[in-house]
């Protein structure tokens, strides 16, 4: 009696673990499908638009910790933001992470430039899309850091490999 109470105790505890092995197959696929949709964002502002195409291509050399990529995208983004009416203290900080070729100096940077650019496009008039507002709360020494991105996904432009998905999105900015 007791072999056949310990077999259909055995059995019930493997069932269950295919059971639960089967649902994370499910919804790892389901996850990949969702990322692999493109979220594709359109800005009313053209100026704005292109602040945000080169905000974008400068968080991704980050993710990527390309420094010299960094500097790249950053002096496009400083541009882009000149040429927007009260941007111009954000395109120095632009300039910095242009100027820098240490990837922990141009994060540093890259926390002020986030913060004025999420709120310059807090406001903007999306047309089609969503801007994901993503923060981590280990950037800067554990005082946190945010950052804008097109995909729902966390890249974490702050660690970059060291830990490429510590984060959350903290809002979504989306089309009206």
């Amino acid at each position: 009696m007791k072999k056949i109470f310990g077999i259909a105790i055995l059995t019930t505890l493997m069932a269950c673990s295919q059971a639960e092995k089967k649902s994370t197959e499910t919804k790892d696929s389901t996850k990949t499908d969702a990322a692999s949709v493109k979220n594709e964002v359109s800005i009313k502002d053209e100026k704005k638009l292109a602040i945000f195409t080169n905000y974008v291509d400068l968080k991704n050399a980050l993710v990527k910790s390309d420094a010299a990529s960094a500097q790249k995208t950053a002096a496009v983004l400083k541009n882009s933001l000149a040429a927007y009416e009260g941007c111009e203290p954000t395109a120095e900080i632009a300039q910095k992470i242009a100027s820098s070729n240490n990837l922990v100096v141009q994060r540093k940077d890259f926390t002020v430039l986030s913060a004025d650019i999420i709120a310059l496009l807090k406001n903007a008039e999306i047309e089609k899309g969503t801007i994901y507002v993503q923060h981590c709360p280990m950037a800067n020494k554990g005082d946190g850091g945010d950052w804008l991105s097109t995909e729902k996904e966390i890249k974490n432009p702050y660690y970059g490999n060291e830990m490429l998905e510590c984060g959350r999105v903290a809002e979504e900015i989306k089309a009206k």
